[in-house]
């Protein structure tokens, strides 16, 4: 029986040998909320959840949202890699991962306006800007309005101040290299900053960072060429997306499928991850199962188009993707070459295990630990 799912896949990179990953079962970045010393630096709970995730036999294991500077963090317990001394904290999950011979990614943000908002946990008024006498901070975006009405006022940035920004991208990618991640994922999804500038919902500058699609995708464009500057040749570039906002008057699918498939074909990207949505309340949303493949399949149809298949970028889908045979359809159709799984993979961290049996691959074949070949899967 055949099984995409179940087949490696390679993420291209500018050297040509390309990073394999041993099925299309990727874990996508969830943010943990665990760094309790509100300084950036992983814990013994990322390695858990990583670590089971990695054992549970996903190919592409992402660590969380990791912030590029202090101010760019969603909120005071996200991880980060702004500072030399959470290499070294970091590179222990990556061995961890390594060590159950799975693919180390992690994704770097910029929560932009916003950020400073408070921990998604039980009890937590989740979505709402911190008071600075509880701890919060100043936030900037693309404009000095709230990102959303819940959040406090953002700074615009100067373009001076653009450029530290990228700098700081640059930056994290370095100690994500010394950490020994495998791949970047960048993070321009879920209303965050690079989201922020891209959307004509809260980027109305006048300046070379605003107006048209070329001026409102400048920072993208810019963050990948200083990552992809300091990222070495031989590993692969990634990035999040939100393909399009749901409503009229934002960002649309042709348009990131648009700033793609440039920046796939200039060699600089090579893994896109479709998701959706950040920048409103979400009631025009048509969330339901596998509600983003259409726009993942826009995307991997607009790079064909272009003569850029597989083999220039690969291109994987998220959201309410939860079971095999729903997973094994949507690469069997060509709508994308590999899945994301997230809150199914928290529900399950054995999920690719699961999968795996399911669609019948042989048990010696079956991508767990073997501390869990008793398991049965």
């Amino acid at each position: 029986m055949s099984h995409l799912l179940f087949t490696p896949v390679t993420l291209p990179t500018p050297d040509g040998h390309g990073l394999a990953v041993g099925n299309r079962a990727f874990v996508a970045p969830m943010c943990q909320y665990s760094v309790d010393d509100l300084d950036g630096v992983p814990t013994d709970w990322h390695l858990s959840h990583l670590g089971a995730l990695a054992a549970g036999g996903f190919g592409l294991v992402v660590a969380e949202a990791t912030a590029v500077e202090a101010r760019g963090r969603i909120s005071p317990k996200d991880l980060g890699l702004w500072d030399a001394g959470q290499v070294a904290p970091h590179a222990r999950l990556v061995d961890f991962i390594h060590g159950q011979g799975r693919a180390a990614g992690v994704q770097l943000g910029h929560a932009g306006g916003k950020a400073s908002t408070w921990p998604m946990l039980p009890g937590s008024d989740d979505g709402t800007t911190i008071p600075a006498d509880q701890g919060g901070w100043p936030t900037v975006s693309a404009d000095d309005a709230p990102v959303m009405p819940s959040m406090a006022a953002a700074g615009a940035l100067t373009e001076a101040q653009i450029a530290e920004v990228v700098d700081a991208f640059a930056g994290a990618a370095r100690r994500a290299d010394d950490a020994g991640y495998d791949v970047v994922q960048l993070h321009a999804a879920h209303g965050y900053l690079i989201h922020q500038f891209l959307s004509p919902l809260t980027n109305h500058r006048t300046d070379g960072y605003g107006g048209d699609l070329a001026g409102r995708s400048r920072l993208l464009r810019e963050v990948v060429a200083a990552v992809r500057e300091v990222w070495p040749d031989s590993k692969p570039l990634g990035i999040r997306v939100s393909a399009t906002d749901w409503v009229d008057d934002g960002l649309h699918v042709g348009e990131v499928a648009e700033v793609l498939r440039d920046l796939v074909a200039a060699g600089q990207v090579s893994w896109i991850d479709v998701s959706t949505g950040g920048l409103t309340d979400g009631s025009t949303i048509p969330v339901g199962p596998g509600y983003q493949v259409p726009l993942a399949q826009e995307v991997t149809r607009t790079l064909a188009d272009a003569g850029l298949g597989e083999d220039a970028a690969v291109v994987s889908t998220v959201g309410v993707i939860v079971d095999a045979t729903q997973a094994e359809t949507i690469l069997a159709t060509g709508q994308a070459h590999a899945v994301s799984i997230g809150r199914a993979a928290l529900v399950n961290p054995h999920w690719a295990a699961v999968a795996a049996s399911q669609l019948r691959v042989p048990r010696a074949e079956l991508p767990h630990a073997p501390q869990y070949f008793r398991a049965n899967f």
